[in-house]
């Protein structure tokens, strides 16, 4: 412990000193979500606004406040250019801002959730990586906490890695740790971590959220998203039992099941007793329960969403949304006329890992309706990028019904797919089936 003390305490600095070694025309990167560091970002968009930054080429997943308050700021994009790979409302800002000046600032780039870790080394060398952790133990370790994701890969293959020592970062377990001496820079800032928003249930999430967890077996190792139906699902699954969780996003749902007892990862086939994850996004609530857990571990994505290793998980279960599918199963969940909304993520990882695994399915749950009821969600072609291709879809769940389209000839699925539309959508999708030869 001494000789990890003199390393920290050697390293310890000022953000801005932490930051004076970035160079102009540099590539960097920052933790995702709740391990954005603001004081280190800050000190960079600093650096930019006194004249001594530019050019900077910045790659990122889920940019939130800090993000949105400093290095993605109105005032530093003229030295920025940055590469999402999983786009918010940070990002979204910018596009319509680009939209309007017709000066290209901010351009996305295509990614699966499970090879993140390898582009962000192998294919796009990092210069500097900045991220929020917790603070060192005995041993000399951080821990990544809520974000192992790309960072556990990241952080050791860039030229420089400074992090942001935050006592609120809960201390967690698996491959999280990074140890003192394999970082150049050490700062300390105990701001709150960023938290997720919540909504009110609406009616549907409810139906959609009993419907899903009807297809949910015990003894089942679950993924699922974030948001109002993800939520509904977990209250349903309250009083099944020895559940399991493999997964791309830990959210406060999933740690009341565990609280609860309906999750013990008893029946797990990979990982048995333990709840892993690769990010973590919520409520101070879950950042508590998941400190110096040691039933909870965190792996990078390229272990989390690997197909393959998630089909070592039996009887696993996947659970995300979409924002459109057409009546030959295609599937949009990123993308609104041809323009990126959001990212590809984890939603095909899981869909194939979950159907490859003995006894597992995949479920796609959406509303039937966007926009309040006037754009049906079931289209008769897609009208954007697809995310998941026909042959991969398997349920498909709206507030009006279940479909699985695995094994159904063309006609079969478009058929069952009217079926679980809207109502009022109906006669229209029937007609459009009919043009196309479909029934």
């Amino acid at each position: 412990m001494a000789n990890a003390r003199s390393l920290y305490d050697a390293k310890l600095t000022s953000p801005d000193e932490a930051v004076s070694g970035i160079e102009s025309g540099s590539a960097i990167s920052f933790g995702m979500a709740a391990g954005q560091p603001p004081a280190l970002l800050n000190a960079i968009a600093s650096r930019i606004r006194n004249g001594d930054l530019r050019d900077l080429r910045v790659y990122y997943k889920l940019a939130m406040k800090h993000a949105a308050d400093t290095i993605l700021a109105d005032d530093v994009l003229h030295a920025v250019h940055p590469c999402p790979l999983f786009m918010t409302d940070v990002d979204r800002r910018i596009t319509d801002r680009q939209r309007h000046s017709g000066r290209k600032i901010l351009s996305y780039v295509p990614s699966y959730f499970y090879q993140v870790p390898r582009l962000l080394t192998e294919f796009i060398p990092i210069d500097a990586f900045v991220i929020t952790v917790s603070p060192m133990d005995n041993g000399g370790y951080f821990s990544l906490g809520t974000n192992n994701d790309y960072a556990s890969s990241v952080i050791r293959s860039c030229k420089t890695s400074i992090v942001e020592v935050n006592r609120n970062m809960p201390r967690v377990f698996g491959e999280s740790l990074v140890h003192v001496s394999e970082v150049e820079r050490i700062i300390e800032n105990d701001a709150l971590l960023l938290e997720a928003g919540t909504h009110p249930a609406a009616p549907e999430d409810e139906i959609i959220g009993k419907a899903v967890s009807e297809l949910i077996r015990d003894g089942a190792t679950l993924q699922l998203g974030i948001g109002g139906i993800p939520n509904a699902v977990c209250r349903y699954l309250v009083n099944h039992k020895d559940l399991g969780i493999h997964t791309e996003l830990l959210t406060p749902g999933m740690a009341d099941l565990i609280e609860c007892g309906a999750v013990n990862g008893r029946r797990k086939t990979l990982h048995k007793w333990k709840h892993v994850f690769t990010v973590a996004l919520g409520d101070r609530r879950l950042y508590e329960i998941m400190h110096d857990n040691p039933s909870m571990e965190s792996y990078p994505s390229s272990h989390v969403n690997h197909p393959s290793v998630i089909a070592r998980n039996a009887n696993m279960v996947s659970v995300n949304s979409a924002l459109e599918i057409d009546l030959y199963g295609q599937v949009s969940a990123e993308s609104m006329q041809w323009h990126e909304f959001s990212g590809t993520g984890g939603a095909l990882d899981f869909m194939r890992g979950a159907f490859d695994s003995p006894g597992g399915i995949s479920i796609l749950a959406l509303y039937s309706t966007a926009h309040h009821g006037e754009v049906s969600r079931i289209v008769p072609r897609i009208t954007s990028m697809v995310t998941d291709p026909r042959m991969d879809t398997e349920f498909v769940v709206t507030e009006y019904g279940v479909a699985n389209l695995k094994g159904k000839s063309t006609r079969e699925r478009a058929l069952s797919l009217i079926n679980i539309a809207h109502p009022k959508f109906r006669d229209q999708l029937i007609e459009e089936a009919k043009k196309a030869v479909l029934i």
